[in-house]
């Protein structure tokens, strides 16, 4: 087959890692198959390592943009592939068929600033993306019945395909530029990371999106709340937020102001794929407190790391994190903190929680995806 691939939103926290890793597991599936890459022109090199039958084009435009809608329809028709991968749901209106388009979470449509109009064209996009569909990809059982709750119609065309987290957060201690170095040159590779970012105490982590559905102003008060429960032992803990620019989220700095932990929460924004991994490996617990997802990586890469995770009751995550997670009612404050002071509090759990949560992370894998997405690409080819 000749099949082409959106690869636009490579940089992006979720989807950026579903394009890494599906790409990768794809060139390990053999070269059967020829892949068409569109990507951004400054964001060529991310592929530039690819074997033979992976061809990138360039497309400059965004995919936010009304004139994407005709632009990427007018580049597919010049590559004439047999199936089309949207890899999520932002679908020109005038694609041409067959494609496929993989459905992470329908959060753009639940959690809409927009209202009237402007809300209504977004449903209709997203429903006409997902009607047209040859087949159409859920990442979590939870995600599926929103996609067939939302479009009843494709229910015999919405095939349950679990992400998986990044190999490397397999590989704990092992930064990629310290690893044929050897395990002191790891260690020193770690130290010097922590100190490039004055971290010399221990911290509770998220990593993610910064958004209204991510609940991070609850998060940051059940933080305030933990702390004063937990004690002397604890007064040096911090609380570190990895993910978009604090300056667009007003509401976060106010939970911080109002919380009173202004020299205990810190911002650093998007940081190196190394550096990430070295704060979920040197993380006392990982906070995921959400409030819908539609699979929930980051917890995932958290637990592969080797990091206690306490995680939401609600949404897909229960689905993705089995029973290696500490479980709490994101909507209440004070459970959260419960949460947080029982896994910082005992030894115990902590260390059943970190053998449990490698196991469950190791339950998903880039090779079976890529093998089922093959298996789609061809359903929908026919």
């Amino acid at each position: 087959m000749k099949i082409a691939i959106d690869v636009r939103r490579v940089r992006d926290f979720g989807v950026g890692t579903y394009i890494r890793n599906l790409l990768q597991a794809l060139v390990h599936e053999g070269p059967e198959h020829q892949y068409e890459l569109i990507s951004y022109p400054d964001d060529q090199q991310n592929f530039r390592d690819l074997p033979g039958n992976f061809r990138v084009h360039k497309d400059a435009r965004r995919d936010s943009s009304r004139w994407d809608h005709l632009d990427l329809p007018r580049l597919i028709a010049r590559i004439r592939p047999d199936v089309t991968h949207i890899p999520l749901h932002r679908v020109p209106l005038f694609l041409q068929r067959p494609y496929v388009v993989t459905i992470h979470d329908l959060s753009s449509l639940f959690y809409d600033e927009a209202k009237g109009l402007l809300h209504q064209a977004r449903i209709f996009r997203l429903k006409r993306g997902i009607e047209r569909a040859g087949r159409i990809i859920a990442v979590s059982a939870a995600t599926q019945r929103d996609t067939v709750e939302l479009c009843p119609s494709v229910e015999d065309r919405v095939r349950l395909i679990y992400s998986a987290p990044d190999p490397e957060f397999f590989e704990h201690n092992l930064p990629s530029d310290a690893r044929s170095a050897g395990p002191d040159a790891a260690i020193r590779e770690r130290q010097r990371i922590l100190e490039r970012y004055q971290i010399n105490y221990p911290f509770l982590l998220y990593a993610g999106s910064i958004r209204p559905q991510k609940n991070i102003p609850r998060m940051i008060e059940a933080f305030s709340v933990a702390r004063a429960k937990l004690g002397p032992d604890f007064d040096d803990l911090r609380l570190l937020i990895i993910g978009d620019d604090i300056s667009r989220h007003p509401e976060v700095r106010r939970a911080v102001v109002h919380s009173r932990v202004e020299n205990r929460v810190r911002f650093l924004g998007y940081v190196p794929f190394s550096t990430l991994r070295i704060f979920h490996e040197t993380a006392i617990a990982f906070l995921f407190p959400s409030l819908y997802e539609g699979f929930g990586l980051p917890p995932l890469e958290a637990m592969a790391s080797g990091t206690p995770v306490i995680a939401s009751s609600v949404s897909s995550l229960p689905e993705a994190l089995g029973g290696a997670a500490l479980l709490v009612n994101p909507e209440n404050v004070f459970d959260i903190a419960r949460g947080i002071k029982e896994v910082l509090t005992s030894p115990g759990l902590r260390a059943e929680m970190i053998e449990k949560g490698l196991v469950q992370a190791k339950r998903f894998s880039w090779a079976n995806t890529a093998r089922d997405v093959l298996r789609v690409y061809a359903e929908t080819a026919k």
